[in-house]
């Protein structure tokens, strides 16, 4: 039977398509040893040598053959390469041997955001009467149950407080709920029992960073002081950027590298360890690592992943006619135009006070942007047309009077009310007008009569 002793863990980090071994620690093994590799939470057996069966085998056709043709044991120390790896290898390899029990990728690795909650599963169903058990922090009691004297007790004001009110014990099984995560709360959790001890490392993601060209921002560590024996490293890429060790009493920022994209820009705080990168750039745009020695192991684990994205400043949107002319009589709309040049991931939107009436957007590509809209000429309401993205917006109001305007003398535009009483206005005047050339007619012929009349009498 397979004793299982806990023993040390450690973290791998590869790219996809690498190889990766996972070192037995053994020069050689016994003519009686046992040994098993497995993977994942179910503990998946993967690979086995039996000494005494004089048995070498490797499961890779388990997991639907994600390890297919690419396990190899070392039949003389154990040890287990994994090559062309993928993102279905990460996770938690154990190394079970008659005499101890190694954890590879530690026992437990998990990744949550700012503000998520994660529960740090005990594994047990059940609590017995006699159980106790403690979860610790970086070496702090955070949660503690004894069931022989009745005690479920939460030590949330700890460590500054940065746990009040955010955990929770489950009294059935013991496992334990961290809410609204911060990156305070990235580290090493143990988990002591009376007959066994678990570990979790827990590693948080700083919440999404937009920003314009030239603004700083700051990557904060979590830390409120760094210890005597304390080293951190600030990662962009697999490049290091920045280092504190102050065993050494060294402070580093590593700003020629890249291409020298961080020059003059990184500043380090000594006390913290947080990283303050100036006068941004395109070029800064990426994914930050802070790596840590705090957890007593001898490589570095990586606690806090940041992604920085950026935003050029918005244009300000044009608003124009759509028409080059004026409008005619039969019309009583303004066909207007909003238009944006060379944007990308933007919102474009007409709104008639604060209520949407159209949008159109743009993803990646840089593009130009056209949202056409069509208004009466007597339109008291306000219109604005809107650029935006996630962390700014333009805005440009409509002025009615002064884009819709109407032709001016005989092509002079106007409603179907005014229509009408210039054409009743129009037949008066004809009417009048006639009326006036008969009267004048008439007179004239009058005025011939008289004179005839007159000659004949002489």
């Amino acid at each position: 039977m397979i004793q299982r002793v806990f023993g040390v863990y450690e973290e791998k980090k590869v790219l996809e398509g690498d190889s990766v071994t996972l070192d037995s620690r053994l020069t050689e093994m016994k003519d009686d040893g046992v040994i098993q590799w497995r993977f994942g939470y179910k503990n998946t057996l993967i690979a086995e040598i039996n000494l005494t069966d004089d048995r070498i085998t490797v499961y890779d056709d388990v997991l639907d053959g994600r390890f297919r043709d690419r396990l190899k044991l070392d039949n003389q120390t154990g040890s287990l390469t994994i090559t062309n790896t993928t993102m279905k290898h990460a996770g938690d390899y154990e190394l079970e041997i008659n005499i101890r029990r190694d954890d590879f990728y530690n026992n437990y690795f998990m990744s949550v955001t700012e503000g998520d909650s994660v529960t740090l599963d005990s594994t047990l169903t059940e609590i017995k009467n006699d159980d106790w058990m403690k979860w610790m922090f970086r070496s702090t009691v955070i949660a503690e149950i004894n069931v022989t004297v009745n005690r479920f007790t939460v030590n949330d004001d700890v460590l500054d407080g940065r746990f009040r009110d955010r955990l929770k014990l489950d009294n059935q099984t013991g496992s334990l709920t961290i809410t609204n995560i911060t990156m305070k709360h990235a580290g090493r959790y143990e988990l002591q029992t009376n007959y066994m001890s678990d570990y979790f490392l827990l590693s948080v993601i700083g919440e999404l960073n937009i920003m314009f060209e030239g603004d700083s921002v700051t990557l904060n560590s979590g830390l409120t002081e760094m210890k005597d024996d304390g080293v951190i490293q600030w990662r962009f890429g697999d490049t290091l950027i920045a280092k504190i060790n102050k065993r050494a009493d060294r402070i580093a920022v590593h700003d020629d590298d890249l291409d020298g994209r961080f020059r003059d820009r990184l500043k380090l705080d000594n006390q913290t360890g947080s990283l303050t990168i100036t006068n941004t750039t395109m070029k800064h745009a990426g994914d930050y690592e802070l790596w840590t020695n705090t957890f007593r192991i001898s490589s570095f684990i990586l606690i806090s992943l940041y992604s920085l994205m950026f935003s050029a400043r918005l244009p300000v949107p044009v608003i124009s006619s759509n028409s080059s002319q004026c409008s005619s009589s039969s019309s009583s709309s303004c066909s207007l135009v909003c238009s944006v040049v060379n944007v990308s991931h933007v919102t474009l939107s007409w709104y008639k006070g604060s209520s949407s009436l159209s949008s159109i957007s743009a993803s990646y590509l840089s593009i130009s942007l056209s949202l056409p809209l069509e208004v009466e000429y007597q339109d008291k309401n306000t219109y604005s047309c809107v650029l935006n993205n996630p962390i700014s917006h333009q805005t440009q109001h409509l002025n009615i009077t002064q884009l819709c305007h109407t032709c001016s003398g005989s092509v002079h535009c106007c409603g179907p009310t005014e229509a009408v009483i210039r054409l009743v206005l129009s037949a008066l005047v004809g009417v009048a007008t006639v009326i006036l050339v008969l009267y004048h007619i008439r007179s004239r012929r009058a005025e011939g009569d008289q004179a005839h009349i007159h000659t004949s009498g002489t």
